[in-house]
């Protein structure tokens, strides 16, 4: 794995962790939900790259070390006009697998490329209509701790009460992967204009991106964790009642963040999608 730089939208920096690269396989694009960055998609990208794939996990603007949006730009629009750009460098063709924001983002720049560029789509944990009341209360969790903690137990205590079916982590060393700390404080590795300057739906057309996912032919996998507030069984029904030719997992024990709450059952599922495209 190298750390590598590309050109985002508007000369904005975008940074990744890369995997196998040179190789001629088929590219796997790992996007972060928001509020995420490139690490949480680490044991995955691991897993792909020891099939002898070529993957890449992108930080998106504003996360992790890419640099921050001018003016709190973070629409979906945004999101994905930074992703043509990376595609414009990465060649061609790539498999998009995007998580919650990730996954959103993918179906518009997956439309918006066309198959020749975005040969295949795995959403995680993300439709394009979603329960409310589950980003809501994630918008909450980041809003309240925008200003950061005075210590690394109090954001472990934090991710703990959020994320109630994960056991929480004795070592806090891996924190510092999603945290820096500055003035005093441990800040969130995010720009805060994401949630502070885009109102209550911070970026997402609902009806857009709805025609945008029924208009695509390539292979789309959906990945639901099972305790998630945020896609529900319902929702599961109506997209693939919209989307009929996509292929759909369950992940029993994990929820919204299936891919760090049961990171096997989730790689041998992606593992599984790819391999056959």
């Amino acid at each position: 794995m190298q750390t590598v730089r590309f050109r985002g939208d508007q000369g904005l920096t975008l940074v990744g962790d890369e995997w196998n690269r040179g190789g001629d396989s088929t590219t796997i694009l790992m996007l972060h939900g928001g509020g995420q960055n490139r690490f949480s998609w680490k044991n995955t990208g691991q897993i792909l790259a020891d099939t002898g794939l070529h993957v890449l996990a992108l930080d998106a603007r504003g996360h992790g070390d890419s640099d921050r949006a001018p003016a709190g730009q973070y629409t979906v629009h945004t999101l994905a006009a930074d992703i043509a750009a990376v595609l414009g460098q990465t060649g061609a063709p790539v498999v998009i697998v995007g998580a919650s924001m990730g996954g959103l983002t993918g179906i518009l720049a997956a439309f918006q490329a066309g198959p020749q560029q975005v040969c295949g789509l795995v959403l995680v944990d993300v439709v394009p209509r979603f329960e409310g009341e589950g980003t809501a209360r994630i918008r909450d969790f980041m809003t309240r701790h925008v200003h950061g903690f005075e210590t690394l137990d109090q954001a472990a205590d934090a991710i703990a009460a959020y994320l109630p079916h994960r056991r929480r982590p004795r070592n806090l060393e891996g924190l510092k992967k999603n945290l820096r700390h500055r003035q005093g404080r441990w800040h969130w590795h995010w720009d805060p204009a994401f949630v502070t300057s885009a109102g209550d739906d911070p970026f997402v057309d609902v009806e857009e991106l709805e025609q945008a996912v029924q208009q695509l032919r390539i292979p789309i996998l959906l990945v639901r964790g099972k305790l998630s507030d945020v896609v529900s069984p319902d929702g599961v029904e109506d997209f693939l009642g919209k989307v009929p030719h996509a292929r759909f997992v369950e992940l029993s024990d994990a929820g919204h963040t299936a891919a760090g709450d049961d990171n096997d059952a989730f790689s041998a599922a992606v593992v599984e999608f790819v391999t056959q495209i």
